[in-house]
């Protein structure tokens, strides 16, 4: 390290990623010019299992060809419906899904596997799993990407998630601190606030904090939220010393890896600016910083880095200090990416999917009613579901997979039809009229809560005599809002494994014994 420029040792300490499935030439000025030696990917970049592990072979030799040192290539490849990785590999079930199995052993599990196959294709860091609380069940950002609502339910799941991935070998990231559940703001688009005393988030929030770094966490990832309680200037935590350095290094006794989330998020982009928001966060005491898209803020962010250690502002023992962690992480991972080429045919094996579609089944929770199977063929039945959509911004940007409606219809040789994702009176009347002369209407909803014409169709189809059966394909709140004897099932996520698993539910091949993990989960009555 002693022999490394000042640009060079930037370089080491930035992520950022490319529009496309090979390697950009802005990407490659970047590695070059500019020595940046981490790479994030997203769907965007993936294609199938071998063109992914070709891509991220080809990153590694020209990252470490032009830096001298290996890199670190990042996913969120957190299950259910944030996953990144193609339709070839395995993508598990998500944070509250697997939850609701009642089975911490599916965590570990589910990260075990995952690890497993992102090593096979080149990749060696997790950023997952979530340790927020979704105690506000009306955050736009985390719901489903929660075990629960309770400090209890997210240590026991999210550790073995960990655990999981740390076992497989792939770095894990346990995120977001001091934790982004008790928000009604997204910070990919604003600036949220909680209000919390430490002694408050000691009781909740840093509990499953303090747990991951007992059990061994290596790395954490820090939230784009504002804590007044705990800092006095107006900034985020993730450029805040008084939590980077104060709470969660000195206090909680966090020796490993702080990483920030991306720097172009509103939250940041916005309020602070990119390149500002990078000083600060290295002036914070974080070692890491995400610049995910936009070339022209990474190369902003460098010069900005480069001037405030020149003029004393950003001390260079703080940029020496992240340096020698980041390359410590490196060599430790380094070998699990070139011992893997040879597991690329353990990616999406038949035994990672059978494992998968175990925890998925295990999952559906039947939340009230009874269900009846429904039998191929069975004229009665009409199927009706919102087609996915990009629910937010850490969704990906484009969903290929079939929409419910026509999935379960094809299942079950039925009548179906997609309806819009938030149909207005008029257009759920006409509907409704549609259906009268089906006897039992299967409807999948998708975050109705925020699209409220999906619970009045629904509610109408109770009113009108159907026997209705109500899916939650996303949030399980919608379920608190319906009306009449309806039966209600919650699957969490939708996803390809999702619909197959309540395909078998609805069929009768499999059981719905999953127990929704959320406290404040309404009664019905």
């Amino acid at each position: 390290m002693k022999d490394m420029t000042l640009k060079e040792k930037i370089g080491q300490l930035i992520f950022t990623g490319f529009p496309s499935p090979f390697i950009s030439g802005e990407m490659k000025r970047l590695i070059s010019d500019y020595k940046i030696g981490n790479v994030i990917l997203f769907a965007h970049n993936v294609e199938n299992a071998g063109q992914l592990r070709s891509l991220c072979a080809e990153l590694q030799k020209d990252i470490k060809g032009w830096t001298g040192h290996p890199a670190l290539i990042a996913i969120d490849q957190e299950g259910g419906r944030v996953v990144r990785l193609p339709a070839d590999a395995t993508n598990v079930p998500g944070a509250m899904a697997i939850a609701s199995t009642g089975k911490p052993e599916h965590a570990y599990a589910a990260g075990r596997l995952t690890a497993l196959e992102l090593r096979a294709l080149g990749i060696n860091f997790n950023l997952a799993p979530v340790l927020d609380i979704n105690n506000n069940p009306r955050n736009p950002v985390i719901n489903v990407r929660s075990y629960g609502d309770t400090a209890e339910v997210v240590e026991k799941f999210g550790v073995q998630m960990m655990k999981g991935l740390k076992g497989g070998g792939v770095l894990a990231c346990v995120k977001h601190f001091p934790g982004h559940g008790d928000t009604e703001v997204d910070s990919h688009i604003g600036l949220p606030s909680i209000g919390k005393s430490l002694e408050e988030l000691e009781q909740l929030e840093l509990k499953p904090f303090r747990k991951a770094i007992a059990q061994g966490a290596e790395c954490v990832m820090t939230s784009h939220i504002l804590f007044p309680m705990l800092e006095t200037e107006p900034v985020p935590a993730t450029m805040s010393r008084a939590v980077i350095t104060g709470l969660l290094k000195e206090r909680l006794g966090f020796k490993g890896l702080v990483v920030s989330d991306c720097l172009e998020m509103d939250a940041i982009r916005k309020h602070y600016g990119t390149a500002r928001g990078a000083v600060g966060a290295l002036k914070a005491g974080v070692h890491m910083l995400f610049i995910s898209h936009t070339p022209e803020l990474v190369i902003e962010a460098v010069k900005a880095i480069e001037a405030a250690v020149r003029s004393g502002e950003l001390p260079m023992e703080a940029i020496d200090e992240a340096v020698a962690n980041v390359l410590a992480y490196k060599r430790k991972y380094e070998s699990s990416v070139v011992d893997a080429e040879e597991m690329l045919d353990e990616v999406g094996s038949e035994t990672h999917r059978l494992a998968a579609s175990a925890m998925s089944k295990d999952s559906i929770c039947l939340v009230r009613g009874k269900l009846e199977p429904i039998h191929a063929g069975d004229s009665g039945t009409l199927f009706l579901g919102v087609a996915p959509y990009r629910a937010d911004l850490v969704s990906n940007a484009t969903n290929k997979g079939s929409g419910f409606a026509e999935t379960m219809g094809a299942a079950f040789a039925a009548a179906h039809e997609t309806v819009p994702s938030n149909p207005g009176e008029a257009e759920w009347r006409s509907i409704a009229e549609r259906a009268r002369p089906y006897g039992r209407v299967v409807i999948g909803l998708y975050n109705a809560v925020d699209n409220p014409g999906q619970l009045a169709l629904a509610n109408r189809l109770a009113k009108n005599g159907h026997r209705v059966i109500a899916i939650a394909l996303g949030k399980p709140y919608d379920l608190e809002r319906l009306e009449g004897d309806v039966a209600c099932l919650a699957a969490f996520e939708y996803t390809r494994l999702a619909l197959s698993s309540l395909i078998a539910v609805l069929g009768g091949a499999a059981q719905a014994n999953g127990k929704i993990s959320l406290t404040k989960f309404g009664t019905f009555g």
